[in-house]
């Protein structure tokens, strides 16, 4: 049976899957430092990492936010969304987000290996079926037009004219 030292346990620890809730410590020293806090008003009821839990369960378990339900009905869901809007427009969660990855990459936990996009969230513009190609096969996707080729004699004199100069 072999024994390792707390510290090799934890290098060999991989992030796996997507946390739920946040412990105090984790949330002042990984997440407060980029998420923005309000400099004008009234100061929030909650804390900051008693909000960010409640916006976690929300994500988590895919309710609505109407839905939720605070412990001894401390805030109101509204607020927590305002919350979740604020630092979404404001770009906190883009900060974490880079923070996060540059921690991955710094303690060598980052495989880029398994890296991929899912499109299935991508906004598409309104004329993305106007410009399909030939292949496409949607109901409203228009064939492309295919394309003018102008001949080059028909910019110049014919091979089969003859030149002619003009003399002054």
């Amino acid at each position: 049976m072999s024994t390792q030292t707390h510290t090799e346990a934890k290098e060999k620890f991989l992030y796996n899957h997507i946390p739920t809730k946040v412990c105090r410590r984790e949330f002042n020293r990984y997440l407060a430092p980029h998420l923005k806090k309000p400099t004008k008003g009234p100061k929030p009821k909650l804390s900051l990492y008693k909000l960010f839990n409640y916006i976690l369960y929300v994500l988590h378990t895919g309710i609505q936010w109407d839905q939720l339900k605070t412990k001894r009905n401390e805030l109101h869901w509204t607020n927590v969304y305002k919350w979740h809007n604020r630092w979404s427009k404001d770009g906190s969660y883009q900060a974490l987000f880079e923070a996060s990855v540059i921690h991955l990459k710094d303690t060598e936990q980052l495989d880029v290996s398994i890296l991929h996009g899912d499109g299935s969230n991508m906004v598409v513009k309104k004329g993305a079926l106007g410009s399909a190609t030939r292949a496409t096969n949607t109901k409203k996707a228009t064939k492309s037009l295919p394309s003018l080729t102008i001949m080059a004699s028909s910019w110049g004199p014919s091979p089969s004219s003859p030149l002619t100069t003009m003399t002054p």
